[in-house]
């Protein structure tokens, strides 16, 4: 098995170093997790390389949403509505620890965007498009009916509601499932590794990169057939490294969301509602949270560090208070937040709701392979995509690779038999849980987190109790720490507690409670000198003010 953790990170480098890869892809997001599986998959020997850590950008601060697309029936991209509607099936029963199913309610007003005749109409073509299993297939209901399930909803002018399915996800967990997965089967990847040069052969082709480690600052070059630049929001930036950009080019719109304690917005039910100016607006319960989100705004500022801003938070405030008057919410009310970036690609309008979610694939002169838009729930059509350009170019040379076969692939975690298995492993492991003493609530959270890899978890509470005590770590932190170390790669406390627990977005007073033991025992792990930890105590405190207090400026 292909290495990954932290411990090992000499060994992945020399790896890389020695390695003529078939392919080298660059970007650690669920585009490039997803084309890095594909590719390994088929025979490919691949790489892959990240700037910063796993899911860093744009996988990590999505609306985690798994989601077939209603919005797309607005603009009638009808072909997207039904690509992606299948494919979020394939992405839940690939891993149904990490994605799950959550109804969600459409309500229509008088005078709002979706009327009844809309609604109803709108949400059976998409029934149709998505292929939508029977029982999940949507319902109508009356206006007492959509009361009865969400009494905060607005009253006044009510008709109805649309009542359908949507999936869930933890985007930077499954980014990281399908990474492990692709590691699993032979991919070499290393993160905080940035690319700052192309490398030639002698007709010009691109046939390497020179990286530069962001931990050490050592560089070196890695050699491959073939590269993907996969980079999300970065993806001019790195076309540049290359070659002057001409036609096409990136549009990023930013999208803010903002978390709330339940007893200060105590959602029983996921709705899909209008904001005032006509956008569209989600608010959805996840454990003792209620989050709300998303704006779509243009953005041209730092790419790795968008805001929060007031006229965010204020925009988002007057949709719960227009939605949902009774809860009259204010900034002291919101418990954390958490800003994105979508990289849309521009044709010249620069209307956000009205640019294309498609995604396209760019060659340059020198062969280089680029791939931007798309979205989450189409990551795996993406990658096939981008992979089979790729293995059509290696038949050409008389070297042939099979076809994608990813749409049956259980990703890391998933090896529970699907939706249906998953229920019956699910149970079985609440049992093993409870005998470990750890809390059914707690139990739970760690199967839906990890799925069939929770078996790691719990042969570390099992072994490191002890040892926790010593290290003054509640157990649970300390074994989901080890995890995360020594089988997600993960080297700064940023890493664990926003990328491997979403904790630092969902439950910011853990990572409070948590900060300092985790810092100590990742120095004594990692073997950090002075200056890293002073610099990786100091992030981690900008990250908690940003998420927490830059919503009180």
């Amino acid at each position: 098995m292909t290495i990954f953790s932290s411990l090992k990170r000499s060994e992945t480098i020399k790896s890389l170093k020695s390695e003529k890869l078939d392919v080298l892809v660059i970007g650690g997001g669920i585009t490039g997790a997803g084309i890095s599986l594909d590719a390994v998959h088929r025979g490919l020997r691949t790489g892959l390389i990240e700037m910063e850590d796993y899911a860093f950008g744009t996988s990590s601060r999505s609306t985690k949403l798994v989601h077939g697309g209603l919005r797309y029936l607005k603009q009638f991209e009808i072909g997207l509505v039904a690509e992606v509607g299948k494919e979020r099936e394939i992405v839940y029963e690939n891993g149904p620890h990490v994605t799950t199913p959550e109804w969600m309610m459409l309500p229509f007003y008088k005078g709002g965007t979706f009327g009844p005749l809309l609604t109803n109409i709108g949400l059976r073509v998409y029934d149709f498009l998505a292929g939508v299993k029977k029982e999940e297939r949507r319902k109508m209901l009356t206006p007492e009916e959509a009361l009865q399930k969400e009494p905060l909803l607005k009253k006044e002018d009510l008709l109805g509601a649309g009542f359908y399915v949507e999936y869930k996800t933890d985007d930077a967990r499954l980014t990281l499932e399908v990474l492990k997965k692709s590691v699993e089967l032979g991919t070499v990847a290393i993160n905080y590794t940035k690319a700052i040069e192309f490398l030639y052969d002698e007709n010009g082709k691109v046939n390497g990169v020179e990286v530069e480690d962001q931990i050490t600052g050592e560089k070196y070059q890695i050699y491959a057939k073939k590269i993907i630049n996969a980079t999300g929001p970065w993806v001019d930036e790195v076309r540049e490294l290359d070659e002057h950009i001409q036609g096409k080019k990136l549009h990023l719109t930013k999208g803010v969301h903002l978390v709330f304690p339940k007893e200060k917005f105590p959602l029983q039910q996921a709705i899909y509602f209008d904001s005032p100016d006509g956008r569209m607006i989600f608010a959805i319960p996840r454990g003792n949270k209620t989050y709300v989100g998303t704006t779509d705004t243009n953005y041209d500022g730092n790419i790795a560090t968008p805001k929060v801003t007031e006229e965010d938070r204020k925009y988002l405030l007057t949709a719960i208070d227009y939605m949902f008057p009774t809860l009259q919410l204010t900034n002291d009310d919101i418990e954390s937040s958490w800003a994105g970036l979508r990289p849309l690609i521009s044709d010249g309008g620069d209307n956000p709701s009205e640019i294309s979610r498609k995604d396209e694939i760019f060659l340059s002169k020198s062969g280089l392979y680029s791939i931007a838009g798309g979205k989450l729930t189409g990551y795996r059509k993406m990658a096939e995509q981008i992979v089979d350009k790729i293995v059509s170019e290696f038949k050409q040379d008389g070297i042939i690779y099979s076809k994608s076969e990813t749409m049956n692939l259980p990703i890391s975690g998933g090896d529970v038999g699907g939706s249906e298995g998953f229920i019956r492993f699910k149970q079985e492991k609440l049992k093993e849980g409870q005998s470990l003493n750890i809390s059914r609530e707690e139990t739970e959270r760690l199967i839906q987190t990890y799925g069939s890899n929770v078996d790691q978890i719990f042969r570390y509470i099992d072994e490191y109790r002890e040892e926790a005590k010593r290290e003054n770590i509640d157990i649970v932190v300390y074994a989901t720490l080890l995890y995360a170390i020594k089988y997600e790669q993960a080297y700064k406390p940023s890493d664990y507690f926003i990328r491997r627990t979403g904790n630092l977005l969902f439950a910011i007073d853990s990572v409070e409670r948590h900060q300092h033991a985790v810092m100590k025992v990742m120095e004594k792990i990692l073997g950090w000198n002075k200056e890293q930890r002073e610099q990786y105590t100091d992030e981690l405190n900008k990250l908690i003010d940003e998420a927490k207090y830059a919503t009180h400026e």
